[in-house]
């Protein structure tokens, strides 16, 4: 196949399907319990050095839960896929936990703005980053899920995300079309937080999933964390509202709220409020690292984090507050 054009970005994971399949051949696929808290799904699934990415959409279903106890178990030099990441990015990037990036959508809290410390981070000469398109990105991810090494797609080609990527431009080898080769692109973990989950990891969303299927697939392993465990019965009762089946699913995690103070569809609403006291803090580095101890570092867990900011009252405000904007919305 004749190569044409590439770009000057690395490619942080391996993208040989061989190898990866490899993986996955030896990896269980027995039907069994794998509750757990997510301070031991962490520490047994997540590593320095491991490649990580976060399902969810914006600040929508993001697994905060996670992100603050990678914080706390002080994981470093790990690779992010930086695909439609907001909160989940600026959680990451205030406890320094990787100095890898693919970057497509990061430091940016949509209209909320700019994350202060996740800019000074990626500023601060110490990640080293490789550039893409969203779209890019969830090609990478469909590739991995389909066991291939690479996808082509028509997309980043003539522009600079292309040239500070890690992909190629090829020739079609039956037509002599440019494609775009995107390489495959599998994490060591991943962590998506999903509305409902039985023991076993059979998974089941509402809303946008953008990547999250792909994402499971493509994954060596697979935290969950869920709103609501329901039993297999309820699984089985309609298959086809599962969206990641139990084989691919290491850790299930209850997690009501996980995904606070990112919303959840039909679920609640984001803590705005709470958002913006992030970004504002952030502007200065002392006052922030004040706001972690509180926040991230002196809590136990998840729930002991919305204690801290207004707990059940606070949680039940921003339910009634999202199915009000579904209701407006309808």
């Amino acid at each position: 196949m004749n190569v044409i054009d590439q770009g000057i970005g690395k490619i942080f994971t391996d993208p040989d399907a061989d190898k990866a399949r490899d993986f996955f051949r030896k990896k269980s696929r027995k039907l069994e319990s794998k509750l757990m808290s997510v301070k031991d799904a962490v520490a047994k699934y997540v590593h320095d050095g491991d490649y990580l990415v976060l399902g969810g959409f914006g600040a929508n279903r993001i697994p905060a839960a996670v992100a603050h106890e990678i914080l706390r178990q002080g994981r470093k030099n790990m690779g992010f896929a930086g695909h439609t990441s907001t909160h989940d990015f600026q959680i990451l990037c205030a406890g320094e936990v990787f100095n890898r990036c693919d970057a497509a959508y990061i430091v940016g809290l949509e209209a909320r703005g700019l994350s202060p410390n996740a800019r000074r981070y990626m500023e601060s000469g110490k990640v080293e980053v490789s550039e893409w398109t969203n779209y890019s990105l969830s090609v990478r991810f469909k590739a991995a899920a389909a066991g291939v090494s690479f996808y082509p797609s028509r997309n980043i080609m003539g522009t600079d995300t292309f040239k500070y990527s890690g992909g190629k431009i090829i020739e079609c080898p039956f037509t002599g079309t440019k494609y775009f080769a995107n390489p495959a692109l599998y994490p060591d973990v991943s962590a998506i937080h999903v509305h409902e989950a039985d023991i076993y990891g059979n998974c089941r969303v509402r809303g946008i999933t953008v990547s999250d299927f792909d994402v499971a697939r493509a994954s060596k392993h697979v935290i969950i964390t869920c709103e609501r465990l329901v039993t297999e019965e309820e699984i089985r009762r309609d298959p086809s509202f599962t969206v990641i089946p139990y084989w691919l699913v290491d850790a299930v995690c209850p997690v009501p709220y996980g995904s606070y103070p990112g919303n959840m569809y039909g679920e609640y609403f984001s803590d705005e409020e709470h958002l913006k006291e992030w970004m504002k803090v952030e502007e200065d580095p002392e006052a922030f690292k004040a706001f972690l101890d509180k926040n991230v570092y002196s809590c136990k867990d998840h729930f002991d984090y919305i204690e801290k900011n207004g707990g059940m009252h606070k949680m039940l405000k921003l339910r009634e507050k999202e199915f009000l904007f579904l209701k407006a919305r309808d």
